[in-house]
């Protein structure tokens, strides 16, 4: 990726200000280096040397967060319990480099990862921030935490010895104690952010979504141990009762949320939290659930067809109760990396208008990274992170699905359309 252009003024035909939700015609976005400097009304000219790019024919919003993606994860057509045991985490960190470009180039210049590899996605976050490889920035999770035979085990349903590798049991905790010693050995290898399992998965083989599997002292020793390092905690929970209890403990989202009801939706908004609901996985799973159960593991496809149609009325539901809600589409290969604006036509599908959903992927998702002074805005000080599109995402929201220009971090990654190398 080459320096920073010294100036540059983006002319914008038309500017969603996502705070307000208004649109304003024929503005300026000045940029130096890296940062925005100024919003101008009318076309102003850039410092002398200064770069001009003409956006005047389309729709600029600031670059969409994703809140919840597995980068260094895709999708194989094998059985799922072959590929557990022969693809290793080198084969991960060569494809992540294409998926974390192909999430750039749909636009997506921020991503909070939630559950990988530490090793792999901590460099390849790096080596994205050292502009070695093109990629959106990366706030990372590491592995999740949970407890034996949670949804995060990956020796579940498989034969007893697999437990006994030392790189599948690391992310396992069954105390408070091992769940405090995970949480700090995560931020001593580069963690940004810690995942914690509380309820059985989809995905997963023989879990119940529907259960809290992880104890309350569990989940309260690594909120805390992580809010004392800084970190925020993200909960992967479907039950009511582990999305309660998990609230009440203090995390700063649950993702899913499947069965989720009037109570939960007020520990919502009574602790901050956000609901991260990623339709777009579930709508995926539950379509390869009916065409294809043979690709998925057992016990997931039967899961999948109970659970799917769940997260659009979860965030029906809590949308209606003004629950926070960040963007977050948990992309590993059911879709593609570069797909993730797919999420929007289901939210606004689900009962949410055009900009809350915009602000959902911009405003509330950089407020959940803790980045909101740097990302999901278009205001001075920000990075000059940006995006266009041709047509107006507040009236056929699919216009996000097919992004014509993103820069990041004052970097022209996509120009009319196509890569420009960088």
């Amino acid at each position: 990726m080459p320096a920073w252009a010294k100036d540059v003024v983006i002319h914008a035909g038309r500017m969603i200000e996502v705070e307000s939700g208004q649109v304003r015609e024929k503005v300026s976005i000045v940029i130096k280096d890296d940062r925005i400097v100024a919003i101008e009304l009318g076309y102003v000219a850039p410092a002398a040397g200064g770069e001009t790019i003409e956006l005047t024919g389309q729709t600029v919003l600031p670059g969409l967060i994703d809140s919840h993606v597995h980068i260094t994860q895709g999708w194989h057509k094998i059985d799922p319990i072959r590929l557990a045991v022969t693809r290793t985490s080198y084969q991960d960190a060569i494809a992540a480099v294409g998926f974390a470009r192909n999430t750039l180039l749909a636009g997506f210049t921020s991503v909070r990862d939630a559950g990988a590899d530490i090793n792999v996605v901590v460099a390849l976050k790096r080596e994205i921030d050292d502009g070695t490889i093109p990629g959106p920035r990366l706030w990372v999770a590491g592995p999740a935490l949970g407890p034996t035979g949670g949804h995060g085990d990956p020796a579940n349903g498989l034969l007893p010895e697999f437990a006994e590798l030392p790189h599948w049991n690391s992310s396992l905790v069954d105390s408070p104690e091992q769940a405090r010693e995970a949480v700090r050995r995560l931020h001593r290898q580069g963690a940004d952010l810690i995942k914690l399992m509380p309820s059985g998965g989809v995905m997963s083989i023989g879990d119940d979504p529907s259960l809290q599997l992880m104890a309350d002292d569990e989940i309260k020793a690594a909120v805390d141990a992580a809010h004392a390092l800084g970190m925020k905690v993200a909960a992967h929970a479907h039950g009511k009762l582990a999305i309660d209890h998990a609230l009440t403990l203090g995390v700063d989202s649950i993702e899913h949320g499947s069965y989720a009801d009037a109570g939960s939706y007020k520990l919502f908004r009574q602790s901050g939290a956000y609901l991260v609901p990623t339709m777009l996985v579930g709508m995926k799973v539950y379509e390869r659930a009916t065409t294809h159960p043979e690709q998925l593991n057992p016990s997931t496809a039967e899961k999948a067809l109970v659970i799917g149609p769940l997260l659009q009325k979860n965030l029906h539901d809590a949308y209606a109760a003004g629950v926070k809600i960040a963007f977050g589409t948990d992309t590993f290969g059911l879709s593609d990396h570069g797909e993730n604006a797919q999420e929007f036509a289901l939210m606004t599908g689900a009962g949410m208008s055009a900009i809350d959903a915009i602000r959902a992927a911009t405003l509330n998702a950089a407020d959940l990274l803790g980045a909101g002074n740097d990302v999901g805005s278009l205001r001075p000080g920000h990075y000059a992170d940006v995006i266009a599109v041709s047509g107006d995402p507040l009236g056929d929201v699919r216009v996000l699905e097919h992004v014509d220009f993103v820069m990041k971090g004052g970097v022209v990654i996509k120009a009319g359309g196509k890569p420009t190398g960088n």
